[in-house]
């Protein structure tokens, strides 16, 4: 193949640099534990945050749809892909996020891809929180509206940007809940922003979906801002274990989606068995809130364990706690000790994260026990002092 000794070159570069990825396989259902290499290990790394992937309610469903509707949806949504089953979810969650309308898509990267260039155009400007999601990023690339890209959580910044822009169309995007970091974005103060510059808001939220919020409808509902929030889009693949992602907003935004959405317009629609186990964690997490409550005292518990143990913790805004170690070297090592003592808990290095900031990503999920999570406290920290 052309360019063979080219991509070695490139690939060899990476593992000289501790940036290589690969692939583990998990065997079984994600949970509180999985099974890597035949193992059975403690998981301290997915997103399933209420351990709805492998409840059996949402299994159930998705196998009375499986039965009922078939396996796949067999075309996009414009042509026979709009079934009953997604016509019932988008209403769901158009009422649980309390707007108008609802519009699902294949992932929140298909979603972010297709929300920003459908909104924002030559005469527009962008406004983007520095650590944003890589899909928001892509989102803001794909859109021929000038970007400007405001240092992460710096409303003053972004304030400035917004008084000395002469764009046709304001429009501000950020996490709610930033993927790698675990912090929230200053949504107040944002919102203010945008109403006094008459700017549109597209808040993710991915991370905060069933985490955040008196019904677990994300950080625009804890704050008591899901009004005055333009754009809200959340995924169906982390708290609700299941796959895929929605915008809700206006039902102008969301026709307008449907009609220049291309990630939408030009993909196959959902399976409509992952469509309904989703519909069913929804009302999982809105009738059970101890579930969201569990998680938020496991996070806690995990936390101040490490802290104790010595670890340079950050506060506390979300389940998502990074342990930051710096060199790619050295974090992989301790990942690799821990999964050595069964705790798999993977490094993430860059691009994912900036340059010098390689950590171990931990994310406690509700049906972790309280010995699951005080034997993992013990193996990071002891992993960290070896590695170090």
């Amino acid at each position: 193949m052309t360019g063979d000794p080219e991509l070695a070159a490139e690939l060899a570069a990476l593992d000289e640099r501790r940036l290589r990825r690969v692939r583990r396989t998990i065997c079984g259902a994600q949970g509180a534990e999985v099974i890597v290499n035949g193992r059975r290990v403690l998981c301290l790394a997915s997103n399933n945050y209420l351990g709805l992937a492998s409840d059996p309610r949402t299994i159930r469903a998705a196998a009375a749809v499986l039965e009922a509707s078939g396996l796949g949806a067999a075309a996009s949504p414009l042509v026979t892909g709009h079934m009953r089953e997604h016509a019932v979810l988008e209403e769901a969650v158009a009422g649980w996020f309390g707007c108008e309308a609802a519009l699902l898509f294949g992932s929140g990267y298909h979603a972010n891809i297709a929300v920003v260039p459908a909104l924002a155009g030559a005469d527009d400007e962008i406004f983007s929180d520095e650590l944003n999601h890589a899909s928001l990023i892509d989102g803001c690339r794909l859109a021929r509206a000038r970007v400007t890209v405001f240092p992460h959580r710096d409303t003053a910044a972004l304030g400035r940007a917004l008084e000395q822009s002469r764009a046709r169309r304001k429009l501000i995007v950020s996490d709610s809940i930033f993927s790698m970091d675990g912090d929230a974005a200053p949504l107040a103060e944002i919102v203010r922003l945008a109403e006094r510059h008459g700017a549109w808001t597209m808040l993710d939220e991915a991370h905060a979906m069933g985490v955040c919020g008196p019904t677990g409808a994300g950080l625009a509902e804890a704050e008591g801002l899901a009004d005055r929030i333009t754009i809200r889009m959340g995924t169906l693949s982390k708290a609700l274990g299941s796959y895929g992602a929605f915008v809700a907003g206006s039902r102008l935004l969301i026709d307008t989606l449907l009609n220049r959405g291309r990630a939408y317009v030009f993909s196959t629609a959902l399976p409509p068995p992952v469509v309904a186990a989703a519909l069913a964690a929804i009302e999982i997490v809105r009738r059970e809130p101890a579930r969201r409550e569990r998680l938020w005292l496991n996070a806690r518990r995990l936390h101040e364990s490490l802290a104790s143990g010595g670890m340079a913790m950050r506060p506390l805004e979300s389940p998502i706690l990074p342990l930051v170690i710096g060199e790619s070297a050295v974090a992989l090592e301790v990942a690799s000790r821990a999964l050595g003592q069964g705790v798999l808990a993977p490094a993430i290095r860059p691009p994912t994260v900036p340059s010098g900031t390689a950590r171990i990503r931990l994310t406690p999920i509700a049906t972790h026990s309280d010995e699951q999570l005080d034997r993992a406290a013990r193996v990071l920290i002891e992993a960290v002092r070896e590695a170090g």
